[in-house]
């Protein structure tokens, strides 16, 4: 009994945490969903019954079909080991494509669009979920208005600049703010709900189904605000790896659902009943005196929300850059005791940088409106199709079953996506500019390490022929360990032949490192290393990590001893290969791109950082590659 009270203390815990991470982002939609619906570009929404019942409706069912259904029931069972996210979906789409470089090719180019467009959204969220939170200045006081965008700008200057110092304090509290922003929305809900209990007639699809008979134009334009509704869906599955299955699944049927559900009825309850109340449904729902109390409460909850996007680019980009995707930057870790929790400076500027410019470029939450929804919606629509070869590849479902659930998927993403498409001249074009330089850019990374890697291999010896060739003619050998990190483990390293170059030694043991990052989150200390015995004292080892693993060399290659090989890192020299790199030929990728290719890999974080070595125990050889 103390056991299974124990285990659902552990559940409501981790459904508490999920609350305070997870559902920041669908759980500040409220703020701007129906007020956007009612001014929806050149086709607006008239305010009346049928109208409003058959938004209502809509959003009813778009959180059922999309979040329930498919996220929930559906694509949080597509984990990689326990991890999900785009990343962790991409590798498992990708696990039966060996030897289709067709296949890997699409799998790839999908994977990385769905990151691009994560980022997107990671761009716009904090920008619009903020300034929507700091507009009820607006309502409060009207006179106040010149000073929304300066203090959201203010407001996401503090919430970036903490990020280095980690959200394991901040942490703590967010769970229990959330809870008192989704028990705050479901009270301001029915508050509103008991002046017109019709409203809850609008649970019924057929209102959704009429509204679309009636007038089929204005009712798809309108998804394009209705999508405001389930943004930050795909948290759910991204952040799966934090908290599991049940407690997510727990935290959205038994609380987040019912508090928003609650909240749209009610602001469709009040703009029935006081048509003025369009300009700002939400923070009219509350009494005069709550006002600034609810300002408060909701910016707490937007920079929670934003948070969470922050947080999930630190984790995509993590992954990201072990998969080849990014570059080698600085990853910082911030708790001792969780190692998802990463702050990586890079990125966190960047997005700063972007949001401001978002903000003041677009300095209110309605004009943001136009450039939100078509990120995500893109993202809704790759996940689909990675998920119809997890079904059928990975899972063994039929052709037919596959199909149909992913013909259904695809006709909701579709009809979300379209409506967003309308939003370009308006704004969408933002995100998809966003979308289009991270996708050059990480693609752009990927060929070019190919390539050079191709290079460096075409320009390589074998191995074992160079190793006979030294046993036949033996160079002077000096104690020690001499490690040689190289990604082919087949070939002689460039800066091996440099060191016998120029100083005509090597040492006692020669040790040939490769690392390897490999598409599963984590590998453990039983398969992490492997050695190869060959001759005259000269090892191959590999070191392999998983996409969500801290690398950690001087650590890790202690387990060689359980091989027969001892490993001193006070008694190894690291020898790594320092390129220099020129844009000399036409083949492979064009000029432009492999000048932006070298320009990446200047600024790339040293390998010495990366997998911490020792840096008074490297030495870096470098040579000139033409690419």
């Amino acid at each position: 009994m103390d056991a299974n009270n124990s285990k659902k203390t552990a559940v409501s815990g981790m459904a508490l945490a999920a609350l305070g991470v997870v559902f920041g982002d669908i759980g500040t939609s409220p703020l701007y969903t129906m007020k956007e619906v009612f001014s929806v570009g050149h086709h607006p929404l008239l305010l009346n019954p049928i109208n409003v019942y058959g938004i209502l409706s809509l959003i009813t069912w778009a959180l059922i079909l999309i979040v329930s259904v498919k996220y929930v029931a559906f694509i949080m069972r597509a984990d990689n080991q326990g991890e999900g996210g785009i990343m962790a979906l991409l590798s498992l789409a990708s696990r039966n494509a060996e030897g289709n470089v067709k296949k890997q090719r699409y799998i790839m180019l999908l994977g990385i669009l769905g990151a691009c467009m994560f980022y997107a959204d990671g761009m716009i969220t904090p920008a619009i979920s903020v300034l929507s939170a700091i507009e009820g200045l607006e309502v409060a006081a009207p006179k106040l208005h010149s000073l929304i965008v300066p203090i959201t700008l203010i407001v996401l200057l503090g919430l970036f600049w903490a990020q280095s110092k980690g959200t394991a304090v901040v942490g703590a509290f967010f769970g229990p703010i959330m809870l008192l922003w989704f028990g705050t929305l479901g009270v301001l809900g029915i508050i509103n709900i008991t002046h017109d209990p019709h409203i809850l007639k609008a649970l019924n699809p057929s209102y959704a189904i009429h509204f679309f008979a009636s007038q089929p134009w204005i009712a798809f334009v309108a998804l394009g605000a209705v999508v405001l509704a389930v943004t930050g869906a795909e948290a759910l599955y991204a952040d799966m790896g934090h908290f599991g299955r049940f407690p997510i699944r727990l935290a959205w049927f038994c609380f987040v659902l019912p508090a928003l559900l609650l909240n749209y009825f009610g602001q469709g309850a009040l703009i029935l009943h006081d048509a003025s109340s369009i300009k700002n449904p939400f923070y009219l729902l509350a009494p005069e005196w709550a006002l600034f109390p609810l300002i408060g409460l909701a910016t707490l909850a937007t920079v929670i929300a934003s948070q969470a996007v922050i947080t999930g680019a630190f984790s995509v980009s993590r992954q990201a850059l072990q998969l080849g995707y990014l570059p080698r930057m600085h990853v910082a870790h911030t708790s001792e005791s969780q190692q998802g929790q990463v702050y990586m400076p890079r990125i966190n500027w960047a997005l700063m940088v972007a949001v401001m410019v978002l903000v003041v470029a677009f300095r209110s939450s309605g004009s943001l409106a136009a450039a939100y929804g078509i990120a995500v919606t893109g993202d809704m629509v790759i996940t689909t199709l990675l998920a119809s070869i997890v079904f059928h590849e990975i899972w063994k479902w039929n052709k037919f079953k596959t199909g149909l659930i992913i013909a259904l998927f695809l006709i909701i993403d579709l009809a979300f996506f379209s409506a967003n498409v309308l939003k370009i001249p308006d704004g969408g074009w933002v995100p998809l500019l966003i979308g289009l330089i991270i996708f050059t850019l990480m693609l752009t990374w990927k060929n070019g390490r190919y390539i050079l890697f191709t290079r460096l291999k075409s320009e390589s010896m074998d191995l074992v022929p160079f190793i006979d060739a030294i046993g036949a003619h033996p160079p002077t050998r000096v104690a020690g360990t001499g490690m040689f990190m190289t990604p082919n483990p087949n070939g002689v390293p460039h800066a091996m032949l440099h060191n016998l170059k120029h100083n005509k030694v090597l040492h006692e043991k020669v040790v040939i490192l490769t690392v390897k990052f490999l598409d599963f989150p984590h590998t453990d200390n039983t398969e992490r290393v492997a050695v190869e015995f060959l001759p005259f004292n000269f090892y191959r080892v590999t070191v392999k990590y998983g996409f969500k693993d801290e690398p950690d060399l001087p650590r890790d290659l202690l387990l060689c001893s359980q091989y027969g090989l001892e490993l001193d890192t006070m008694d190894t020299s690291f020898f790594i290969g320092k390129e220099i790199l020129i844009a000399a030929e036409q083949t492979g990728m064009s000029i432009w791109r492999k000048k932006i290719f070298i320009a990446m890999f200047r600024t790339a974080e040293t390998i010495t950082n990366q997998f911490k070595l020792p840096p008074n125990r490297v030495v870096e050889l470098g040579a000139q590659v033409k690419i």
